[in-house]
């Protein structure tokens, strides 16, 4: 099972980033952790100074803007 943390504020685009990850995982029958990151130091400690940021077992690998669903399906295998 992926741990996936979504960085951001709470704001529209961090959420959309949230649905997306859940909504593809789903689709793929992936097992996942998702979580908010919603404090800004522990985004910030991450290395992270634009949101959303998407962090995959505890590697960021995304950030700024909305990944496309393509980016999260190859997130989700192996």
């Amino acid at each position: 099972m992926k741990t996936i943390q979504i960085l951001g504020s709470g704001c529209a685009n961090c959420q959309r980033t949230y649905d997306l990850v859940a909504r593809t995982a789903q689709e793929q029958g992936a097992e996942i952790d998702i979580q908010k990151v919603e404090d800004i130091a522990e985004i910030l400690a991450m290395g992270v100074m634009s949101t959303p940021g998407v962090v995959v077992d505890g590697a960021v690998v995304h950030s700024g803007s909305i990944p496309s669903r393509s980016q999260v399906a190859s997130w989700l295998e192996g």
